[in-house]
């Protein structure tokens, strides 16, 4: 059986909107796109390289899918070849003409689980909205936040009011990187248990 990863480049301050650039994703008059690159660095460059590299599906929102589907075509080099390569799906109940060749529509978080069944290595990347569906329906897997030194005091946030409660174990080592990121890939466990603090 395959996993369903989620990949989301994230500040301290929780919010994951337009890493990449200043036109990815400006709704809500977001002023900080691009915050992702001054605080990269060769070794999480590669890192994240080698990660789309195992990748034999590509998963995404409809939002990000179109700003995936109008820069990733029309380039190339080894990310880009994997990403053209590669099938595609998106989870969107509107979109009905995909232009990124490669690519089926599911119309629901829910059929993302078959996807376990027909890949090895299905990846997402941003789509914080699907992530919190597909953690909902129980069909995410892993959650790997590439945590950078950043906060920003605005944007979307990954976890906001409505986040089901749940309850994470730390699946692999965690690993930082010259300019202060963090690797940290996160496997649920179950919902949440309280306790007292013990005096000692």
């Amino acid at each position: 059986m395959g996993l369903i990863a989620a990949n989301l480049f994230i500040t301290l301050d929780g919010v994951y909107q337009a890493p990449g650039g200043r036109e990815e994703d400006p709704e809500g008059s977001f002023a900080f796109g691009g915050w992702q690159a001054p605080v990269s660095d060769d070794e999480s460059g590669a890192a994240i390289a080698a990660g789309i590299e195992q990748m034999d599906a590509l998963l995404l929102g409809r939002k990000t899918y179109d700003i995936f589907a109008s820069y990733w075509p029309h380039q190339s080099g080894d990310i880009a070849d994997t990403l053209n390569r590669i099938p595609k799906f998106v989870v969107s109940g509107s979109l009905t003409d995909p232009a990124w060749a490669g690519t089926t529509v599911l119309r629901d978080a829910a059929a993302v689980g078959r996807l376990r069944d027909e890949y090895q290595q299905v990846h997402m990347f941003g789509s914080g909205v699907l992530i919190r569906s597909l953690l909902e329906a129980e069909v995410l897997d892993r959650l790997h936040l590439w945590l950078y030194p950043v906060t920003l005091g605005q944007g979307k946030r990954l976890f906001d009011a409505g986040t089901i409660p749940a309850t994470f174990r730390l699946a692999e080592p965690a690993r930082s990187y010259p300019k202060g990121a963090v690797s940290l890939v996160y496997e649920r466990v179950g919902g949440v248990e309280t306790a007292e603090m013990g005096a000692g």
